[in-house]
């Protein structure tokens, strides 16, 4: 009877707590699928294992920096590159796992040893690593990761700030675990990006001052310290020789140098200067032209300097011109659509960049996840529903291309189809002029950020021109670029959309209607669209790959549609120039070049 009596028990608390009661540690978890590396993985397969650790490395950016803080508003774009970087690494802080970059969305252990999880994703829990410390000696405990969670609610900016807003309960369980269970509606990435969340020392941080500003060095679990700091110009890493997750499986192969600088310079060509003198070890290259014709000095031709081409199996992602849709003439969609075709490529391909570009036709192009070239299924029209009514037909059956000109610039084909749109949308040309039907001439400013952004601008200002079309172009400083970027205080703007193979909650930052007002967000273009909102938490719930892979792809198909952006081109490689005492392993990742797995020859 007792037994009987204690079956019954077991099966009422399985009821009653549903996957929960079934949840065992594991090693990874991934966004779809299952993890590729087992709980015995030895190293990343993208690193090299016994890299002998040492030397240094001089990395160069454009820019300033005035403060250590990255994740407050107030310092959301002048924080220095390192604290918590996606290019040269999380140096400072740790987030509780490790994302694989072999991987779409695949985290391993980090300052969590395992994690415990349902199938619905209800909840998620960090059991942390016993050996996980501070820099200062201290552990890393359950007690960190709560008051972190609630710091960054607090005062944090987006999207550290938005992460308990899912969340339904946060508590300590054991010793050092802690467990998030999260609302109903909550998405099943959701998790993923808790698990992607920094982890801050309670014992070492002001919770007053948090919110401003400052140089002070921060105390953090990662595996370099703050050295020194030359506000605006400098900041110089050292590795902590205490560093608690040196042999860990995930960390393996990683953080290789003794000493990172980050020098700061004022304008590009400065910066490509000093590479080329040897101050700066490594230099990632984006244009077409420089990379053709201005690598002929002598470290090049002695062998010294070293060029090379990666060639990643990820999505294009989009560059554009992005029309802000807040300004009451950018929010007609024939208009969008009339100015978007303006743009010559082939003349900017042909006469800018050596014809070294593709131009960008979808967000996720080059990847199963692009709309091109293949007809909405049943599958994906049954996700959009009546969405699909608001789709180009020619995009929804795959067909879709930007028109190929003749490359003149003023292609009178194509020019007349933007000048039919442009009258859909109530304009017509008087007096040598582009008009509304009050007789307003068609005017707006694009805001650049650099000569390279100006020089396309330049471009597009002269395609508008004979359609009596007056663009203005005005490059800004750094610091004004990134105040009006942040306050969406332009006309257009030229921005660029990263795409991943694992899309998710960044689609709200970019296109949804939540973030359309948030100072700081990456709406860019201002979109506020029920439509859009509805096939982004497409993606955020689907559970099969098939599903996601829909869902996605009707995304893409609705934003080209709506024509929020003036696609530009895309490069289907990674160029990067480096001088030879720094090396790499031979296996370069699903995303590309991996800097922290990169080494100083000098200390082999």
């Amino acid at each position: 009877m007792r037994a009987v009596l204690s079956g019954l028990v077991m099966l009422l608390a399985a009821s009653m707590f549903g996957h929960q009661a079934l949840a065992a540690p594991v090693h990874a978890i991934s966004m779809h699928g299952e993890p590729a590396l087992p709980a015995d993985f030895k190293n990343f397969p993208y690193v090299n294992p016994n890299v002998k650790k040492g030397g240094k490395i001089s990395y160069g950016v454009v820019g300033t920096f005035d403060s250590l803080n990255p994740f407050i508003l107030k310092s959301m774009r002048t924080t220095a590159r390192g604290m918590w970087d996606p290019g040269f690494g999380n140096l400072v802080y740790e987030s509780l796992m490790q994302r694989s970059q072999d991987e779409p969305f695949t985290m391993y252990g980090l300052l969590a040893e395992t994690v415990e999880w349902d199938d619905d994703r209800t909840f998620i829990q960090f059991n942390l690593n016993p050996k996980a410390r501070w820099a200062d000696g201290q552990p890393v405990t359950a007690e960190d990761v709560i008051f972190t969670f609630e710091l960054l609610r607090d005062k944090g900016r987006a999207p550290f700030g938005n992460r308990l807003s899912k969340v339904d309960k946060m508590e300590k369980v054991g010793e050092r675990s802690v467990r998030f269970t999260f609302k109903d509606d909550v998405d099943r990435e959701f998790p993923m990006l808790v698990a992607l969340s920094p982890v801050l020392p309670k014992h070492a941080i002001n919770v007053d001052t948090f919110d401003r500003t400052t140089l002070q060095p921060p105390l953090g679990s990662g595996p370099y310290r703050v050295a020194e700091v030359k506000p605006g110009e400098r900041i110089i890493y050292r590795r902590n020789p205490d560093y608690w997750g040196k042999d860990l499986p995930s960390k393996v192969g990683l953080d290789n140098y003794d000493e990172i600088s980050v020098e700061y310079f004022l304008q590009e060509n400065t910066l490509f200067e000093a590479f080329k003198k040897g101050e700066i070890d490594l230099y990632p290259e984006g244009s077409a032209t420089k990379w053709a014709r201005a690598y002929d000095f002598p470290a090049v031709r002695s062998g010294d300097v070293i060029k090379e081409t990666f060639k990643p199996k990820t999505p294009s992602g989009m560059l554009g011109f992005v029309f802000n849709t807040r300004r009451p003439v950018f929010d007609n969609i024939k208009l969008r659509q009339g100015l978007a075709l303006v743009f010559d490529f082939e003349w900017v391909n042909k006469n800018l960049f050596d014809g070294a570009y593709t131009r960008t036709q979808s967000y996720w192009q080059n990847s199963s996840l692009s709309f091109l070239g293949v007809a909405a299924d049943d599958r994906e029209l049954e996700l959009m529903g009546d969405v699909r009514e608001r789709i180009n037909p020619a995009i929804l059956d795959g067909t879709y291309r930007l028109p190929v000109t003749d490359g003149s610039g003023r292609d009178r084909n194509v020019l007349r189809e933007a000048v039919t749109l442009l009258r859909e949308a109530g304009y017509s040309i008087k007096d040598g002029k582009m008009v509304d039907a009050k007789g307003t001439p068609l005017a707006f400013e694009i805001m650049s950020q650099n000569a390279g952004q100006e020089k396309i601008a330049l471009a597009y200002q002269r395609f508008l021109a004979p359609l009596g079309i007056v663009a203005r172009v005005r490059t800004v400083d750094d610091s004004q670029y990134q105040q009006r970027s942040q306050s969406f205080d332009y006309d257009v703007i030229i921005k660029s959309y990263p795409s991943s193979l694992s899309p998710g909650t960044e689609q709200i930052s970019y296109w949804g209607s939540v973030s359309r007002e948030r100072p700081g967000s990456s709406n860019f273009a201002g979109v506020a669209d029920k439509d859009v909102d509805k096939l982004i938490n497409n993606i955020l719930q689907a559970r099969t790959t098939e599903d996601f892979t829909a869902a996605v792809r009707s995304h893409d198909r609705l934003l080209i549609s709506n024509c929020y952006v003036v696609p530009l081109y895309h490069l289907d490689a990674q160029w990067v120039a480096r001088w030879k005492h720094i090396g790499r392993p031979s296996t370069v990742p699903l995303y590309g070049y991996h800097l922290p797995s990169w080494w100083d020859e000098r200390a082999q």
